[in-house]
């Protein structure tokens, strides 16, 4: 029974936030900066090739990883070791690929995490040392240079009849801080004339109310381009970084479709407070079919001859309708806390009230889109 609690209780949550933004419209706006990403901020992803060694024999088997051995000879090639024609049989090396996210603005001189997985047959790089590896952008530039001991955060053991276990995955680990910036992005944000703000959740409504916001405090400098991007630039001689810090904090009431979200796996409904009901009328049954088998034993009688004892089975069908729900009326234009209350006053269970709100979609009294996880 704890499934239907669980979605009764979001139920009554979200008409509780419904009514607590009823009652007053400052509740219910948020910083514009929480609700679009500005144009040039943003991550850049790295990546890059390198090897790690200092392995307790967990690395790369060299004849199924030719890369691996190739990188090898290479990088003592240019140490001046030549070991083009030797026989290499080690197993403390592995191939690896580093990835790492680049923060916008980060200095040259900054450090980041890089994140390294094995790219051949090596069974765990616990304890590993990441040798030198340049860390390149979409554009082939090297932005930064990661090195350092490999962390996993796995545990493996093996026996010596070849039985292992393991937690988590050994084969792919981090290097906290582990990459030093060697390059900047080049995004210079305070020489530009026009910033585009970009709306998380796109939408009409929500992108001309932050033009309308940002022009009520700054004139003529905002210009809502489409429901996605809002198009602004500074005004009285101002640098864009010092316009984007007033324009972040100002306050908007985002707008949103009315959408109902459903989680058939796990029996989850969200409806959003925009979501309306027409006139319908509801009623909810269940039909349960009861097969229950047992055996007897049939005997003959005493000093009978020719028979047999043998085994009987039977079978006891009942069904059991389910009385006393009531229809459930909702009148056109009923809410959010209507929905709820009147679905909660039928006592249903959560797969049954799913298969109601797609059933009232059905018959188009339902104002509302249903997504379905």
């Amino acid at each position: 029974m704890r499934q239907p609690f669980r979605v009764f209780s979001l139920l009554v949550l979200a008409a509780s936030l419904l009514a607590g933004l009823c009652a007053g419209p400052a509740a219910a706006k948020s910083r514009i900066k929480d609700i679009v990403a500005f144009e040039g901020v943003r991550d850049n992803q790295l990546v890059g090739y390198g090897i790690v060694v200092g392995l307790n024999g967990t690395g790369d088997a060299l004849r199924n990883a030719p890369f691996t051995k190739q990188s090898l000879e290479a990088m003592l090639e240019r140490l001046g070791v030549n070991t083009r024609d030797a026989t290499l049989n080690t197993k403390n090396v592995a191939a690896v690929m580093v990835t790492a996210n680049l923060p916008s603005f980060a200095a040259s001189g900054a450090r980041i995490d890089a994140s390294v997985s094995a790219l051949g047959d090596a069974k765990s790089l616990l304890g590993g040392t990441l040798l030198v590896t340049p860390l390149m952008g979409a554009d082939g530039k090297a932005y930064a240079v990661a090195q350092g001991t490999v962390q996993t955060g796995s545990v493996s053991a093996s026996g010596a009849s070849g039985s292992t276990i393991s937690k988590g995955v050994p084969t792919a680990g981090r290097i906290a801080s582990g990459a030093i910036v060697e390059a900047e992005s080049g995004f210079q944000l305070a020489n530009m004339t026009t910033l585009r703000m970009t709306l998380r959740n796109p939408d009409f409504t929500t992108a001309g109310r932050i033009a309308q916001v940002i022009n009520a405090a700054f004139p003529g400098s905002a210009v809502a381009e489409n429901p996605t991007i809002v198009a602004i630039h500074p005004v009285n001689g101002e640098n864009m970084m010092s316009f984007v810090t007033q324009v972040e904090n100002l306050s908007v009431e985002p707008d949103g479709p009315a959408k109902v979200v459903i989680d058939e796996v796990a029996g989850v409904i969200v409806m959003g407070e925009n979501v309306r009901i027409s006139t319908v009328a509801v009623q909810q049954g269940n039909l349960t079919i009861t097969v229950h088998e047992s055996s007897q034993v049939s005997q003959p009688t005493a000093f009978s001859k020719g028979g047999t004892t043998a085994i009987v089975p039977q079978s006891d069908v009942s069904v059991d309708e389910e009385k006393g729900k009531k229809f459930l009326t909702l009148k056109s234009g009923a809410s959010l806390a209507n929905l709820v209350a009147g679905l909660n006053a039928l006592g249903v269970t959560p797969r049954d009230m799913i298969s109601i709100l797609q059933t009232i979609k059905t018959a188009g009294a339902l104002q509302a889109d249903i997504e379905v996880m």
